[in-house]
């Protein structure tokens, strides 16, 4: 393994909060999938795990935290995307998952696909891949506004859906199942619209963090760890 940018025995990992069940403060404590992931991996590899926080409003710009050496990997729901992995490299996908549509149900009780936002104004975050899907849709005249928001300020777009101040939302499905799990009003009308496969990735170059990575994540998967992660947070809630 590379040891020039992991510092002191730290494997120091970038993510974005909150993006639950993958990452979120749960009072001053930080849990969710990716967390126990690399505390897991990053105890194969003989290193501390050590989080650090994202706090752009645009995720895609978390990748300059791996050129800057701020972190040296990120595991925060990251979609494996072409665009990205020209600033990254990704490790062995952990999970598939897609997009999924929320709509509040007593307000627009008729939707059940992303065919029946005409007139819609759907809420997406910023550098999300749903926001290309989304913007797709309004190129196609099938919503009428794209609502952008904050990536730290998903709780903002939910809330906002709960409101009707927005038609609906467009988010990965594990996370907008846990988000409304309290919310009976909200309602998970569509998933998969897109088929997307979800890594960790590290400064390009790195390659052996990379591969390290990968070994671990591997080991985790043969003596059911891994799975165990993914029954107990993404299909959990």
């Amino acid at each position: 393994m590379n040891l020039n940018t992991v510092i002191c025995g730290h494997l120091c990992v970038g993510s974005a909060l909150p993006d639950p069940p993958f990452e979120f403060m749960d009072g001053e404590k930080v849990r969710g999938f990716d967390v126990e992931l690399m505390q897991a991996i990053a105890a194969e590899l003989g290193l501390t795990w050590q989080l650090v926080s994202y706090k752009g409003g645009d995720f895609n710009g978390i990748f300059e935290g791996l050129t800057s050496g701020t972190f040296d990997c990120i595991a925060s729901g990251t979609t494996i995307t072409p665009e990205r992995e020209r600033k990254a490299a990704f490790c062995a996908p952990y999970i598939c998952s897609g997009q999924s549509l929320v709509c509040n149900v007593e307000v627009s009780p008729h939707v059940r696909s992303i065919d029946d936002l005409s007139g819609m104004i759907i809420g997406v975050q910023h550098g999300n891949t749903s926001e290309p899907v989304a913007q797709r849709l309004k190129h196609e005249g099938r919503v009428a506004e794209v609502q952008i928001y904050a990536y730290h300020d998903i709780g903002v777009m939910v809330d906002d859906l709960a409101a009707g101040r927005i038609g609906a939302v467009m988010k990965l499905e594990p996370v907008m199942r846990w988000l409304i799990r309290t919310r009976p009003g909200l309602r998970m009308v569509q998933e998969g619209i897109t088929d997307e496969k979800l890594g960790i990735c590290v400064r390009i170059g790195n390659d052996g963090l990379r591969q390290a990575i990968n070994a671990a994540q591997a080991r985790l998967q043969t003596r059911g760890v891994l799975p165990e992660l993914v029954r107990k947070w993404l299909q959990a809630c």
